[in-house]
């Protein structure tokens, strides 16, 4: 059996990543399948780069706001035929959502692979409503995917499921990121058959992936973790490692991993 290796990382800015070393990252890690989050660049500017990703197929969903949001993801598919993809599409089928450009999903021969920026709830939580909408129709819309082949789902939720999951839990009580709200979401998500990697593969490991830039957080570990891998239940078996690598530095996060067993 061949094993793919999966890697989710939000860049806070794919230019400003470009210069922090990222075409560095990609050739030592060799992911199969990268997963950008908050690319931040519109469609008329990147059309004015020329960037070079060596060799990637490269699929992209930018918002319609420049400089905001936005997701990309790269795949390997000239290495493996199993990598070929039937189908990539951007969104979800909801207006509101979709300009925003958090989402994207690509078909492989066994599973649907999708890659989301999940919003921010915002300070005074004034986006959470938006957020929770995003959730549901979301969840919707992968469980519909879930009927014909099982889902790989990464990227930067924007949420702490457990205080395990980030370094200050009393602290942060209501807070964007550790509302009731969003943690209901999140235990109603793995309720819906989806499995967290890295919390089932390393039961009480405290590891983050996102720093604050204030207060020398990332130098103190004063993290949070929100950056995941979920796949369906029945394919979690297939996942052979689930890893956080906070030794990667060029944004406030650091990238999220698996390696997956082609079954």
């Amino acid at each position: 059996m061949s094993t793919m290796k999966f890697i989710s990382w939000n860049v806070n800015g794919i230019r400003a990543i470009l210069k922090k070393g990222f075409l560095d990252f990609l050739k030592k890690e060799k992911p199969d399948v990268l997963a950008l989050q908050e690319i931040k660049i519109c469609e008329k500017a990147r059309a004015k780069e020329h960037f070079d990703f060596n060799g990637y197929e490269e699929f992209w969903n930018s918002a319609e706001r420049p400089g905001y949001s936005g997701t990309a993801t790269f795949v390997a598919s000239s290495r493996n035929k199993n990598y070929e993809i039937h189908k990539a599409s951007a969104g979800i089928g909801v207006k509101e959502f979709d300009k925003e450009g958090r989402t994207q999903t690509l078909e492989f021969d066994k599973f649907y692979f999708v890659n989301a920026y999940f919003p921010n709830a915002n300070h005074e939580l004034s986006r959470l409503n938006y957020k929770l909408r995003f959730n549901d129709a979301l969840l919707k819309y992968l469980k519909k995917l879930e009927r014909r082949k099982p889902i790989i789902i990464c990227g930067d939720f924007n949420v702490a499921r457990e205080e395990i999951d980030l370094a200050r839990p009393k602290d942060n009580i209501g807070n964007p990121g550790f509302t009731d709200e969003e943690r209901e979401w999140a235990d109603k998500f793995i309720k819906a058959g989806f499995v967290d990697t890295f919390r089932e593969k390393h039961k009480n490991k405290i590891q983050y992936s996102w720093w604050s830039y204030r207060f020398g957080a990332r130098a103190k570990n004063i993290g949070w973790r929100i950056d995941y891998f979920f796949v369906s239940a029945k394919i979690f078996k297939y996942v052979k490692r689930a890893y956080i690598l906070d030794k990667i530095t060029g944004s406030d996060h650091c990238p999220v991993g698996i390696d997956l067993e082609l079954w």
